[in-house]
């Protein structure tokens, strides 16, 4: 089996309790059972607690600026579709900072794995609302409680076409562990959103209160139909937890590119005529 920990031990700078752990182990679990590479697996981050988890995993990694996960993520993928790309954040470097490339990737279709740690906070700049904060949440900075609606990150991902939205929660570990196992292996854009709680910053969406809140769809619910996908998506007083949708797989964003159509070789592979890249640039 390929080992996705280090050999030795490493620092990891989350606050004791924190969600982030779970989802960790649960994330080296799912990599190790597909037996992939970890030479073979790139993940892709902004900024934030979240946004760290590659750091503290042996595989390849980017990490750059805060909410620029998925752009990376969808380029390294288009130059070599051979390679297993995860775009990896929380939900306010992915759905706040990172909200337009959040929304115009889905529509791309590209072929990578968005997993999105969702304890409705930011955490790394100490507690101010995120995207996906519940009305009249109290914090430092909205002392009055948030006024806004909730991001709908499930929904919006739905009603632009992903053909594969999951959501889980740290403490499911089976359950996410499967999730993000079959996320990998779905073509196309895969969303998995993993609430969690964040113990230093949200006195509220506590593990208590994503245990009350959540429930875990039954072997009935028809996860191909995208009418009862978006109804759980829109149900805001229960959570479900689970595949919500997988649709049918399409063409993936590189797939669709020119330069893929015309040969079939990577481009990470192509022979590059620096002699025409030269006069280009002069």
């Amino acid at each position: 089996m390929k080992n996705f920990e280090f050999e030795n031990p490493i620092d990891i700078a989350w606050c004791p309790g924190c969600g982030n752990f779970s989802i960790r182990e649960i994330l080296i679990s799912a990599l190790q059972e597909l037996e992939l590479d970890p030479t073979k697996v790139v993940f892709s981050s902004g900024i934030g607690q979240a946004a760290k988890m590659p750091q503290y995993i042996n595989v390849n990694y980017f990490n750059g600026l805060h909410g620029r996960g998925i752009p990376v993520a969808v380029s390294i993928k288009a130059v070599n579709p051979e390679l297993t790309v995860i775009a990896e954040g929380g939900d306010g470097d992915m759905y706040g900072e990172g909200g337009n490339h959040f929304i115009h990737n889905v529509r791309r279709n590209p072929d990578i794995t968005h997993i999105v740690h969702n304890n409705m906070v930011y955490g790394l700049t100490k507690g101010q609302a995120s995207p996906t904060s519940r009305k009249d949440f109290v914090t430092p900075i909205q002392i009055n409680g948030v006024v806004n609606e909730p991001f709908n990150p499930l929904a919006v991902a739905l009603i632009l076409g992903a053909t594969f939205v999951a959501r889980s929660f740290s403490d499911e570990k089976d359950l996410t562990k499967e999730l993000i196992k079959q996320a990998i292996l779905h073509k196309g854009y895969s969303l998995v959103d993993i609430f969690h709680p964040c113990v230093s910053f949200n006195k509220i969406n506590t593990f208590a209160w994503y245990k009350k809140n959540t429930y875990t769809l039954d072997e009935s619910y028809d996860s191909s139909n995208l009418q009862n996908a978006m109804e759980k998506a829109m149900d805001t007083e229960k959570f479900a937890l689970g595949i919500l949708y997988k649709g049918k797989e399409k063409p993936a964003f590189h797939e669709n590119q020119a330069a893929y159509k015309k040969e079939k070789t990577p481009m990470v592979d192509r022979v590059r005529a620096l002699e025409k890249v030269n006069r280009l640039m002069e």
